[in-house]
């Protein structure tokens, strides 16, 4: 697939990691909040929290986190007021990077984004800057031990997706943003494990890293997922293998 840069697969490897640490559960409950708060909090009739529920329960939410979330969403509990933005910037070598935000401190989120753009040879962009750069698109994981690869690919297109990419942990399906939640379902019903399904930016060509400009942006793209602020990250870099096993 083309455009497929290499951190949408180091984030995929370093999913259950991050678990542990409570980092994706903290945006993933972000998102259920504001979802809830801009379509209700009726799953079924609210399509962003739909998505940011089933990807709560594939990463092992509890459910009562999902709820107290969905309730400080719609206002039957007292939470705390977020607001969404969009940055772009640049990472080392020039790379694009765009960041979705979901914040209760805007002015805090750009001045600490701001500080590790520039600590790692990068800088914050306006608006419009690189979103030429990426395609937006609906991608669903799946682990690799769900089943044999051709009959996960058939089924796929079958429920109406649009590209298809291995690698050695997990699958990478990519549909039309409008039709991801209902290729999800078709998939799920079908008894294969979704480890996420969600719309992403991605990347209509790539940019190859080399050095220390491909360590820094490694290092960089993991102090920008550290933060909490951050919903989602991504970036038209690639690098080899090699320097992925130095990180």
């Amino acid at each position: 697939m083309a455009g497929h840069s290499k951190w949408a697969n180091i984030k995929h490897r370093k999913g259950a990691q991050d678990a542990k640490r409570g980092k994706i559960f903290t945006k993933i409950i972000k998102e259920i909040t504001v979802a809830a708060r801009l379509g209700g909090g009726d799953v079924d009739a609210n399509p962003r929290l739909r998505k940011a529920v089933s990807n709560g329960k594939s990463n092992n939410l509890p459910i009562d986190n999902i709820t107290r979330a969905i309730k400080k969403g719609t206002g039957e509990l007292e939470g705390v007021s977020y607001e969404e933005v969009t940055y772009e910037g640049y990472g080392p070598g020039g790379v694009a990077i765009m960041m979705d935000i979901i914040t209760d401190n805007k002015n805090r989120t750009v001045a600490e984004i701001r500080h590790l753009l520039s600590k790692y040879g990068g800088n914050l962009g306006e608006n419009g800057s690189v979103a030429w750069v990426f395609d937006k698109k609906g991608q669903i994981i799946i682990n690799s031990n769900s089943g044999d690869e051709n009959v996960i690919l058939e089924a796929a297109l079958e429920a109406g997706a649009d590209d298809f990419e291995t690698d050695d942990d997990f699958f990478t399906i990519t549909t039309d943003p409008v039709y991801l939640m209902d290729v999800r379902d078709t998939l799920e019903h079908s008894g294969y494990e979704i480890r996420s399904a969600e719309v992403e930016m991605v990347p209509k060509t790539l940019q190859k890293l080399e050095g220390k400009e491909a360590q820094s942006a490694l290092k960089l793209m993991d102090a920008l997922e550290d933060n909490d602020d951050i919903s989602k990250l991504f970036s038209n870099f690639d690098v080899d293998e090699e320097t992925l096993l130095q990180d």
